[in-house]
């Protein structure tokens, strides 16, 4: 929710400062008269409207900039997805990536699959791994997943130590076997 609202006050901040430079130019370019220009500088001094908008707009650009400044300054490192286990000789961090390739490998043992993909997620009671496939529609499905989901779950958590909650596996499609084509001999 924090980078989109960053990324929210970054569009705002580039357009408004968009704005600010194009009248900025106009004025060095003279299309905005030094008699308008004077005449704001006066409503802002002495228009009670003019200035609580333009204090009100400067105040806001200011905390712009003070969040992008501490964004660009503070010392913490992009972390990359991981599962933390913690074991008798300290702690072992196992990236999101591994886990999916090893749940990929683990599915790819059941024959009819094709097309595999997986999402891990985590939860207190375990992992959560997603896999979707395509079948060749030669095998039955309930035993195809059951042998799958088996096999994910032994194979994660006989290799990470992790706990594996649950295995969804989600049949996308299945695959159309390709026509044989025999020749005819005259």
């Amino acid at each position: 929710m924090a980078k989109i609202i960053d990324r929210l006050l970054l569009f705002l901040y580039s357009l408004t400062l968009i704005v600010v430079t194009c009248v900025l130019l106009a004025s060095a370019f003279d299309w905005i008269s030094l008699d308008r220009t004077i005449e704001f500088i006066t409503d802002v001094y002495t228009d009670t409207h003019t200035a609580i908008a333009f204090i009100s707009v400067c105040v806001v650009l200011l905390l712009i900039s003070i969040r992008f400044f501490y964004l660009s300054i503070r010392t913490g490192q992009a972390q990359v997805p991981s599962v933390n286990v913690r074991n008798e000789w300290g702690e072992v961090r196992i990236s999101m990536e591994t886990v999916e390739n090893l749940a990929l490998k683990a599915a790819s043992r059941s024959r009819g699959v094709k097309d595999l993909k997986a999402r891990v997620q985590i939860n207190p009671a375990g992992l959560e791994i997603q896999i979707r496939t395509i079948v060749d529609g030669e095998t039955s499905i309930p035993a195809l997943t059951e042998e799958m989901q088996s096999n994910v779950k032994g194979h994660i958590h006989e290799i990470t130590g992790i706990p594996v909650a649950e295995v969804s596996v989600f049949i996308a499609n299945v695959a159309h076997a390709s026509p044989a084509f025999k020749s005819r001999v005259e």
